[in-house]
C-alpha cells in the first residue's frame, strides 16, 4: 500500500506541479484520488502526519524571535481577526441553516459557534510552505503572518485544554522553571557536542519530539507547543540555522504525508461538496478581514496584502476542531469532511495567488492603498540609500566578502542590504554600512530608482536562488538603469539568471577552479 500511495503523491506532485501551482496541492489531490480509489490508508499514515507538523512547529521555532510576538500588528491583529472572523462565519452557517432544510444544517448554537471559530484559523502548515519556498521567512510580511500564526496556536491550545476538560497538571510550572538559562546553556552543550553531521539531525529529533514534544504532553500540554518553544529556547545558537538545515529534507518528507492525510477524511456526499465549495467562496472575506485589521496599525498596503493572501486559507485545526465535536457527539463526521475539502481546496486556491502576489499588487495599486494609513509603522517605511553606488543585497558570508572588496574600491559608496534584523545589527557593530530591507519588494526598488545614486551595480547575494532572481525582475520592473551580478550555485540557476540578461558568478565553479589555482602554486613550489 504504501508504495502505492509514494506513486500517486509523486505523479500528482509532478502533474500539478507542471501548471504552476505548488506540489502540496498534488498531494492534497493524490489523498483524495487515493481515497477514491477505495484504497485502503497504509498503517501509520497518520503518524507520519504528526510528526512532520511537530518538526515544521520546531523549525518555526528555531526562526522566530519573541519580541515578533510582541509587536502590536501581530498580538492585535489576532485577537481582532478571530473575534470578527468567528462572528463573520457564525453569521453564515445560521444563515445556511436558515437556507438549507438539510440534517447537515441541524446545529445548535454551540456547534455553530464551534465551527465557525475553527474557520476562523489559519493553516500554519500552508503558510509557512508558501514563505520557505519564496525565501520570505524573514520578510516583515513573513515575520507578522507566523507572528499571527503563533497566536492562533496558543488560542488553539487554550480552546483544546478547556473543550477536552485536561488542564494543565501542576508539573506544568516546571516547563517554564526548567526553561531558565541554566538549562538553555545545557541544550547548547548538547548540540555543540552533536557536531555537524548526523547526529545534528538525531538531536534536532530530540528537541522537537523529546524535550519539546513528549515533555510538554507529560504535563498535559499541547505537544506541538512544546516543539515549537524549544525550537525558540535554542534559536539563538550559533548552530540553530545548520540544525534548522539539517531537518529540512527529512522534515518534508514527512509533511508530505500530512498532505496525504488530508485527503483521506472520508468520502463525501453532494451537500457536504457543496458546503465545502461555499465556504472556500467566502475565503475573500477572511482575507480581506486581514488586510483592514494589518493596516491599522501601520503597515503598508504591500505588507498587508502579503501577509493577507499568506493568511487566506482555512486551518488544519479546523479538522481538529471537527473532530473533536464529532467525538463529543455535538457534531456529525459530515462536517469533518466539510472541513477536510474546504481546508484542501483553500490551499489549492490561495496557492497561485501567493504565486503572484506582486503581480496582484501592482495590478489594484491604488485599491490596496486606500487602505493604508499616512502614518506608517516605523518597521514598514521604505528604506532610502541615501549616497550608496554600490548595493550588495544579501550580506551572508559572500556579501559580506564581497562588501570588504568593494568598499575598498568605492569608499563610503557601498551600502549592504539585508533582510534579517539581527545579522544586519551585528555587521553594523562590526563596522559595516549594512540597513534592513526587503530585496524582492518593488516599492524598495522604486525609492532606490528616484533617489538616482545607485549607477555603478547591485550585487544579489542572497542564499535562496529564486529570491535572487525575483529581485532581479523587480529590478528591471523599476526600470533601475545599473549593472547587476548575482551569484549561483548550479548550471541551471546560471541560465535562469542570463535569460534575464544577469551575468553570474557559480559559486561552486570558480571554487574548484581556486582550489585548482592554488594546487598548482603548491605544486609549482614544490618543484621550485
Amino acid at each position: 500500500m504504501i508504495v502505492t500511495l509514494v506513486s500517486f503523491a509523486f505523479f500528482f506532485g509532478i502533474l500539478i506541479s507542471r501548471i504552476g501551482l505548488p506540489p502540496m496541492v498534488g498531494f492534497l489531490a493524490a489523498g483524495f484520488a487515493y481515497n477514491f480509489a477505495g484504497l485502503e490508508a497504509p498503517e501509520g499514515l497518520q503518524t507520519i502526519a504528526d510528526l512532520g507538523v511537530t518538526l515544521l512547529l520546531f523549525s518555526i521555532g528555531l526562526k522566530l524571535k519573541l519580541k515578533d510576538l510582541a509587536a502590536a500588528e501581530v498580538w492585535g491583529t489576532s485577537v481582532t481577526h478571530v473575534v470578527a472572523s468567528t462572528i463573520f462565519f457564525a453569521c453564515m452557517i445560521f444563515v445556511g441553516q436558515l437556507c438549507f432544510d438539510i440534517p447537515l444544517f441541524q446545529l445548535s448554537f454551540l456547534s455553530i459557534l464551534t465551527l465557525a471559530f475553527g474557520l476562523s484559523f489559519s493553516s500554519t502548515v500552508y503558510a509557512v510552505k508558501v514563505l520557505e519556498d519564496k525565501g520570505d521567512i524573514s520578510a516583515l510580511y513573513g515575520k507578522v503572518a507566523i507572528g499571527i500564526l503563533v497566536m492562533q496556536d496558543i488560542f488553539a491550545v487554550v480552546y483544546l485544554t478547556v473543550s477536552e476538560g485536561k488542564y494543565p497538571s501542576v508539573w506544568a510550572i516546571l516547563v517554564f522553571v526548567l526553561l531558565i538559562p541554566q538549562v538553555r546553556k545545557a541544550f547548547y552543550k548538547l548540540i555543540d557536542y552533536a557536531g555537524h553531521g548526523e547526529l545534528l539531525v538525531v538531536s534536532g529529533l530530540f528537541f522537537a519530539l523529546g524535550a519539546g514534544y513528549e515533555f510538554f504532553y507529560s504535563v498535559d500540554l499541547k505537544g506541538d507547543l512544546g516543539a515549537l518553544i524549544l525550537g525558540v529556547v535554542i534559536s539563538n545558537h550559533p548552530k540553530a540555522k545548520a540544525l534548522a538545515k539539517s531537518l529540512f529534507s527529512f522534515k518534508e518528507l514527512m509533511l508530505v504525508g500530512f498532505f496525504l492525510s488530508v485527503g483521506m477524511q472520508g468520502l463525501p456526499n453532494l451537500a457536504v461538496i457543496l458546503t465545502a465549495f461555499g465556504l472556500v467562496l467566502l475565503l475573500p472575506i477572511k482575507t480581506w478581514l486581514y488586510m483592514v485589521i494589518t493596516t491599522r496599525f501601520g503597515l503598508r498596503s504591500r505588507t498587508a496584502l502579503f501577509s493577507s493572501i499568506t493568511l487566506g486559507n482555512y486551518s488544519e485545526f479546523g479538522l481538529i476542531v471537527a473532530a473533536l465535536g464529532v467525538s463529543q457527539g455535538f457534531l456529525s463526521v459530515d462536517w469533518l469532511l466539510v472541513m477536510a475539502i474546504a481546508v484542501s481546496i483553500s490551499f489549492a486556491v490561495a496557492a497561485p495567488f501567493s504565486a503572484k502576489a506582486e503581480e496582484t499588487y501592482h495590478s489594484n495599486k491604488k485599491l490596496w492603498d486606500v487602505y493604508q494609513k499616512s502614518k506608517l509603522n516605523p518597521k514598514d517605511e521604505i528604506l532610502d540609500t541615501g549616497d550608496a553606488t554600490v548595493l550588495i543585497i544579501g550580506m551572508g558570508r559572500v556579501g559580506a566578502g564581497a562588501y570588504k572588496v568593494l568598499s575598498e574600491e568605492h569608499p563610503q559608496r557601498v551600502l549592504g542590504i539585508e533582510l534579517n534584523e539581527d545579522r544586519a545589527a551585528d555587521l553594523v557593530q562590526q563596522g559595516y554600512n549594512v540597513k534592513v530591507a526587503d530585496a524582492t519588494d518593488t516599492d524598495f526598488w522604486n525609492m532606490v530608482r528616484l533617489s538616482e545614486p545607485v549607477e555603478e551595480m547591485i550585487l544579489l547575494a542572497m542564499p535562496n536562488h529564486h529570491s535572487n532572481v525575483y529581485a532581479a525582475e523587480r529590478i528591471q520592473a523599476s526600470g533601475l538603469d545599473c549593472k547587476v551580478v548575482a551569484i549561483a550555485k548550479h548550471e541551471t540557476e546560471v541560465q535562469e539568471l542570463l535569460k534575464l540578461g544577469i551575468p553570474s558568478f557559480n559559486l561552486y565553479r570558480e571554487a574548484g577552479e581556486g582550489l585548482g589555482r592554488e594546487a598548482v602554486k603548491a605544486i609549482n613550489l614544490k618543484h621550485a
